[in-house]
């Protein structure tokens, strides 16, 4: 690290603010199929990728507010979000392709969870391969 760098060298966690923890536990593990690590009184923790997920009720008033969209990533995303519809996830925006990226086009697709925040899946589908 040099004396003018900060040292960041990747996202570590990101929070996502919940009312009803439970439920929002529920929806991560069981209809995401996320990972889940721990939990402890107002949070929960799950792995993605190598990126830790939290799940957690505000502290403040001032941290009350609906989370950054998150973009799964997922390798075939129209099987991908057939497994959602089938546990009951209601896709918004459903996947479809957003940008030609030269050998391969990028889709996505876009939903909620229990807690009213917008969630995502991305793909990057090969052009020869196709949905």
């Amino acid at each position: 690290m040099t004396a003018d760098s900060v040292g960041v060298r990747r996202i570590g966690q990101i929070h996502v603010n919940v009312k009803d923890l439970a439920r929002a536990v529920v929806f991560y593990r069981d209809v995401l199929g996320l990972r889940f690590l721990f939990e402890v009184p107002n949070m929960a923790f799950f792995e993605c990728g190598g990126v830790r997920l939290m799940l957690g009720v505000a502290e403040r008033p001032e941290f009350d507010h609906p989370s950054s969209i998150l973009y799964y990533d997922v390798a075939e995303i129209g099987a991908s979000s057939e497994v959602l519809k089938s546990r009951g996830v209601t896709f918004e925006s459903e996947p479809h392709k957003v940008a030609d990226l030269g050998d391969r086009d990028l889709w996505l697709g876009f939903f909620r969870d229990p807690e009213s925040n917008v969630v995502a899946l991305m793909s990057e589908v090969a052009k020869a391969a196709g949905v």
